[in-house]
């Protein structure tokens, strides 16, 4: 039957067609996969989370009490069968007590755009022939996902799908009502990897250090103006990225604004070569993109002063040569040279997040047009209008016309001039 009879032990000879010697493991090993899967799932005796509600974190805004607990890779094997977190998703449990006469809903984007819902979850320990045994895998993880909605004067609990945050996770939850939006935003630990202790105490760290007290717009705009164009490497007298990016707000309201934008923790070794005010980033934030490359990244300091009580916040604000498309090498993370492309797109993702109040420029590194760009602490080339664009944040969302924008520098109409002043002095 077969055309060319002497090929095929050549073939074999060769590699290109197995043995039936060797084919039969083949064989069985397709079986197994079909049967049992890459996966493995076991269906838990029972449901506790004792150890959830013992360790978790809880915080009271008016009459609705938050608590939430990462789950370890014990406690998801212990409550979902399997091991969930080895598969690149960070369960987190959730309870709320709602004493209130409203009925409240949980939005999960505003925990994390992109979400896991739990079928996604389930799936990779789904088989090929699994049948009613992947009805019960989906059946469990449906019944362990949070609730909506939350009736009044009662309590819900249960677990939200997330992408993972490295060492401590800023959660942020937003409960909708019939009149209210109720936001909180909790700091919790990995059980599983240490935590992150610059991220906590850069919550308490302004109480502590800000003594002065900025009262008026005008003084804010100068202090701004005046405070350094970039960080330092770390004990060389050499300047870093460009401050391009300025918040005023609490922790909370600004974790919340970047964290409904699809921010996550996440500190590099690269974060750890600038220092501003004579200390690390207070914080590190990136918005993941495609195959879990960072798109860009925030850096912050808080500042020694404030302005009518609130935190100041100065920033540098960037994204890698490649954006999305490079490779996920913490080596590789050059600064992309247009820092004021990211800076706006900044702007953007505040100004959708609903968090954003008041937005202005000031001055701050100064002009460097492309043919003169300057560069960084690791020879990264940058260029730049010099500007700096300043946030104040809101705790609530609002609607997004319902921000004012301050006369300070007229950035868009300076974007121009300064575009075509360097079209006519590269043709000098």
């Amino acid at each position: 039957m077969m055309k060319y009879p002497d090929a095929l032990p050549e073939c074999r000879r060769r590699g290109l067609f197995p043995s039936r010697r060797k084919l039969t493991p083949l064989l069985v090993g397709l079986f197994l996969f079909m049967v049992g899967g890459c996966a493995t799932w076991q269906a838990p005796e029972s449901v506790d989370d004792t150890g959830l509600r013992e360790r978790a974190i809880s915080e009271t805004v008016d009459d609705v009490r938050l608590s939430a607990a990462v789950l370890r890779a014990a406690d998801s094997q212990q409550l979902l069968g399997a091991d969930v977190n080895a598969k690149g998703i960070q369960p987190v449990w959730i309870e709320v007590e709602n004493s209130g006469p409203d009925m409240l809903w949980l939005l999960r984007a505003g925990t994390d755009p992109d979400y896991f819902s739990p079928l996604e979850a389930a799936w990779p320990y789904h088989t090929l022939l699994g049948g009613k045994r992947n009805d019960a895998i989906d059946a469990h993880f449906d019944a362990l996902d949070f609730p909506n909605p939350i009736p009044p004067r009662s309590t819900r609990s249960g677990i939200i799908f997330t992408n993972p945050h490295q060492r401590t996770r800023m959660l942020n939850v937003d409960l909708l009502g019939a009149r209210r939006m109720i936001p909180f935003t909790l700091f919790l630990p990995d059980p599983d990897n240490p935590p992150d202790e610059s991220a906590i105490e850069a919550v308490t760290r302004y109480t502590q250090s800000a003594r002065i007290d900025i009262r008026t717009r005008d003084s804010l705009r100068r202090r701004l103006r005046d405070s350094p164009c970039c960080a330092q490497a770390e004990g060389k007298n050499v300047a870093g990225d460009p401050i391009n990016l300025v918040l005023i707000g609490t922790f909370d309201n600004i974790a919340a604004a970047l964290i409904r934008r699809g921010f996550r923790t996440d500190r590099k070794s690269l974060d750890d070569t600038q220092t501003l005010f004579g200390r690390l980033p207070d914080f590190v934030l990136r918005k993941p993109g495609k195959g879990g490359v960072p798109s860009h990244w925030i850096r912050a300091w808080v500042a020694p002063f404030r302005y009518r009580e609130q935190p100041v916040w100065l920033m540098q604000a960037g994204r890698p040569v490649g954006g999305r498309t490079t490779i996920a090498d913490d080596k590789a993370q050059v600064l992309h040279p247009d820092v004021d492309e990211v800076r706006n797109l900044l702007v953007q993702d505040l100004i959708y997040s609903g968090g954003l109040a008041t937005l202005g420029f000031v001055e701050g590194a100064g002009e460097t047009p492309k043919y003169r760009s300057r560069s960084d602490t690791i020879g990264s080339l940058y260029h730049t209008d010099g500007l700096r664009a300043v946030m104040f944040l809101l705790s609530r969302p609002r609607k997004l016309s319902d921000f004012e924008i301050l006369d300070w520098v007229p950035a868009l109409e300076r974007r121009e001039a300064d575009a075509a002043r360097e079209q006519t002095d590269a043709l000098r």
